[in-house]
Parts: structure tokens; sequence; C-alpha cells
């Protein structure tokens, strides 16, 4: 028994000598593991966008800088401020060309002030449907768009986020006609080719920028805007317009841009993993977004809005007449409206 006593004794001692050095290693390692998880990134980032923090691409882009920080193992932060936090847009695309900013996301209509072939999917009445936009931004036209970045030393991700087929929204008409936009006065981005667009048809457009929108209709600066049913429910224009038209008169993108030495400072790796985590997140944005579009129009009526659906051959037949599709043949060039109507259809 006491040789037997005596082995247990040694065994059990075995054991709690066992614990011991696995609970020293253990402790020994959890201020390591605790380093890791406290230390800065390697990279910390900024990107602007002016949409609110509510929007689907804000919080598609939010979601896809968390998984890129869960994915780089917190060696790459990148931080998004929504809502026109770090300025305009305008102010946002000169941030980024400078570097004072590393990211920013914005329509491809506002990127033409700058790179004007990012403005060529908003030719007006130019895309029937999302068939044709997907199949032109994920292919030919897309390709040359992003090439055009790289000129002005920028750098797009591959996949475009969908901002939606825009509307005609008024506090005082519905738009049923091309001559029911004559004299109106309607907020645009600051967007030569929507601009073009609306003067082509005899209105009287206002280039201001998002975070002045909401004041210009309340005060009767304006008396509507045109944008996706997105924004006229997240920035909450239902409360100052009461009609919208259906007139799905410009298709537009977010393009996720960035500095291309905040870009090319990466390592290869931190690229690879950011870029397919964000063209991942903007596939899904989509979706979302053609779920959305589904639901709001039903849920803005309940908020006042009234709706109509114009038919549209008449609005591209003036288009037509006054040559507006001719003079942007003209700006964008033959090789860039080749590709346009390879998708969209003969336009001129």
């Amino acid at each position: 028994m006491g040789d037997f006593a005596g082995q247990a004794r040694r065994q059990s001692l075995k054991k709690m000598a066992g614990l011991v050095a696995a609970a020293g290693a253990v402790s020994g390692l959890l201020p390591r593991l605790a380093s890791a998880r406290t230390a800065p990134p390697e990279f910390s980032y900024k990107c602007g966008i002016a949409l609110a923090a509510s929007h689907p691409t804000t919080m598609g882009l939010q979601a896809a800088c968390a998984a890129i920080l869960r994915e780089s193992q917190g060696r790459l932060s990148i931080e998004v401020f929504p809502n026109s936090q770090l300025g305009s847009d305008t102010d946002m695309i000169s941030q980024v060309r400078s570097g004072a900013i590393d990211f920013v996301s914005t329509a491809g209509l506002i990127w033409g002030t700058l790179v004007p072939a990012a403005s060529i999917s908003g030719v007006g009445f130019a895309f029937p449907h999302y068939e044709a936009v997907w199949s032109a931004m994920d292919g030919d036209l897309g390709a040359h768009i992003r090439a055009a970045f790289a000129k002005v030393n920028l750098f797009p991700q591959t996949k475009i986020w969908d901002h939606g087929f825009r509307h005609v929204t008024s506090s005082n008409r519905q738009i049923k006609t091309p001559q029911d936009l004559a004299g109106f006065k309607v907020r645009v981005p600051l967007s030569p080719a929507l601009t073009s667009l609306f003067k082509a048809f005899g209105a009287s457009p206002a280039g201001l920028n998002m975070s002045e929108v909401y004041t210009a209709l309340q005060t009767k600066i304006v008396d509507g805007q045109e944008n996706p049913l997105t924004i006229l429910e997240t920035q909450k224009l239902y409360e100052v317009q009461k009609y919208c038209s259906l007139t799905s008169h410009v298709w537009d993108g977010f393009w996720l841009v960035s500095n291309l030495r905040s870009w090319n400072a990466l390592p290869e790796d931190l690229r690879k993993l950011a870029s397919g985590i964000f063209d991942a997140h903007a596939l899904r944005q989509r979706q979302a977004i053609a779920a959305l579009n589904v639901r709001l129009a039903e849920e803005l009526k309940v908020k006042g809005v009234t709706f109509n659906r114009p038919d549209l051959a008449p609005f591209r037949q003036v288009l037509k007449n006054v040559g507006f599709y001719s003079e942007w043949q003209k700006k964008f060039g033959n090789e860039a409206w080749a590709k346009l109507e390879k998708y969209s259809g003969a336009l001129v």
C-alpha cells in the first residue's frame, strides 16, 4: 500500500508540476498576445464619403474596412468618415490628390470634374436597365474609366458601388413630359454632364454639394433635385419634396479611389487583401441596393411622396434633337463613346 500511495503522490506531483509549467507558459504568452492586440496598425488610413452613415454604401464601406482590419490582423486600419465630415465631395477629391486623406468614395459624375471619362456612365438616358449597367461597368467601359484615374495619380478599386438610377423630385410639380422641366430650378451635383443634361430641357440647374441640398430645398432656393431613392430616404429629402418622377435619367455609381502614393506604400499582400475585400463588399452592396429599391417607393409613399412614371422616349428624342449626344460624343472621344454604345445601344 505504501509503495502504491507513494507512486500516486509522485504522479499527482508531476501533474501539478505540468499544470504550473503550462500556466507559466500561458502567463508568459499573455503579455505578448495583449501587446499584439494593442499594437498600433502598421498603416492607418482615412476614407471620406459625403453620404450619411445610414446609407448602404457607407455601411458597406465600414463593414469592408472592419474586415480588412480583422483579416490583416490589425496591420491595416481604414477609418470611414461619413456625412461630409472631412469636407464636401470637391474638398475630399482635392485632399485625396494631395495625400491629406487616403481614400474617398464619390460618384462618377462628380469625379468627372477631374477625370472626365468617369462621368460617361452619366450620359442622359443611356442605360435602359441594370443588366446593361453592370455589363458596362464590369467590362470594357469600366476598364477605360479606371485607366483614366491612373493618369492623375489615383488608384480606383475594380468594382464600382451602386448609387442607382437618378429620379427628379419637386416641391411644386410632377415631371411628366420634357416640357415640364422648362424653367425648373433643380439642384444637381457639381457635374458638367448633369448641368448640360438639364439645360438641354430648358431647366435651371444649380450646382450644390450634398451638405447644402436639404436647406436649399427647404428655403426654396431650388424647386427640386435629382437623386436615387436611397438619397431621398437617407437625407430625409422627403420632408421637403412632395413629388417624385421616376425618370431614371441617369445611372451613377461610387468609385472608391485612393491616393496612389498611399496605395503603393502598402505591401503587396495588404493591397491584394484590401482590394479583394472591397470588391466583395461592393457586390454585396449592389444586392442590398436592389433589395432596398424594391421597398423604398412604398415607404416613401407612406411618408407623403407622390410618384409618377413618365414615358422616357420623348426625353431621349429631345436630347437627340438638340445635339446633346453629339456634343458629348465629341467631348468623350470616339473610343470612349464606342465603349458606351456597346452596352447602351446607339445614342447618336
